[in-house]
């Protein structure tokens, strides 16, 4: 390799696996410069390999950056005792990135994604019935965590919210209720050991108190549901969660926004 060139190279590290490398020199010359000599690195391992890949560490994002505008698509953070790194690949067989769907799928592979989270505000129709005073929501009293919680749960991946919403009402309580509109956004922040999230409360509507007797709580994750109160709520639930039972209400009498922070 000339000495003007930064030293960058590939070794095989499984059947048909090449492994990139390239020392701190390569962006002495410039970004694109860079881009251009790891791209053809890339070209010329998968002639010979189905995949080539590179491990860059989590805070380099210079590499990181490098990686991804040579056509290598992120693949997810690999923990390490000697720290994380991000993992980058790319495939014989990928759409080329000069083409319209391989420059999707590459910025599909980096761009940030948010979790999502269904859940159902349904009432007491008997309590509504007796003056509307005293609003009564189902809730779950969840196996995992002492909290109660509403109905609902992590939308899955290339799932529309609303069906989500209604395929965990009926995996979790053995409830067939159709989500009606959509009541409440809501960001929670990161807790507790979890990355943030929109949670999405949608109409459950109306329903007798007996609805409750039909509930057969899915062993694994609830224990049991009830028709509570919003003192009863206050009492059982997180203070986010009570934040936002009344959030939603309120925003369904039309009282409150749609959008709120942690229920705030």
């Amino acid at each position: 390799m000339p000495a003007s060139e930064p030293e960058i190279s590939h070794w095989t590290v499984d059947d048909g696996i090449a492994r990139l490398t390239w020392t701190s020199d390569l962006t002495e010359r410039g970004w694109q410069a860079a881009v251009d000599v790891v791209r053809r690195q890339v070209a010329a391992a998968l002639t010979d390999h189905e995949r080539v890949e590179i491990k860059v560490a989590i805070d380099d994002t210079e590499a990181q950056r490098i990686a991804t505008w040579s056509g290598m698509r992120r693949e997810g953070v690999q923990r390490g005792r000697a720290g994380d790194v991000v993992v980058y690949a790319r495939l014989v067989d990928d759409t080329p990135v000069h083409e319209p769907g391989g420059f999707r799928a590459l910025l599909n592979s980096f761009l940030p994604r948010k979790r999502g989270i269904g859940q159902m505000l349904i009432r007491d129709g008997d309590a509504a019935g007796a003056g509307g005073s005293e609003p009564r929501v189902l809730m779950c009293n969840l196996t995992y965590k002492t909290d109660w919680d509403l109905p609902g749960g992590v939308v899955e991946v290339g799932e529309s919210p609303r069906v989500a919403v209604v395929r965990e009402v009926e995996e979790e309580l053995d409830l067939t209720i159709e989500a009606g509109p959509l009541l409440l956004t809501d960001w929670l922040p990161p807790w507790g050991g979890w990355d943030d999230a929109l949670c999405l409360v949608f109409d459950g509507g109306v329903h007798p108190a007996s609805i409750v007797q039909q509930v057969v709580p899915q062993a694994r994750e609830i224990k049991t549901a009830d028709f509570l109160t919003l003192a009863e709520v206050d009492e059982r639930a997180a203070d986010f969660t009570a934040r936002r039972v009344r959030a939603a209400l309120a925003s369904l009498a039309g009282t409150g926004p749609a959008y709120t922070e942690s229920g705030r």
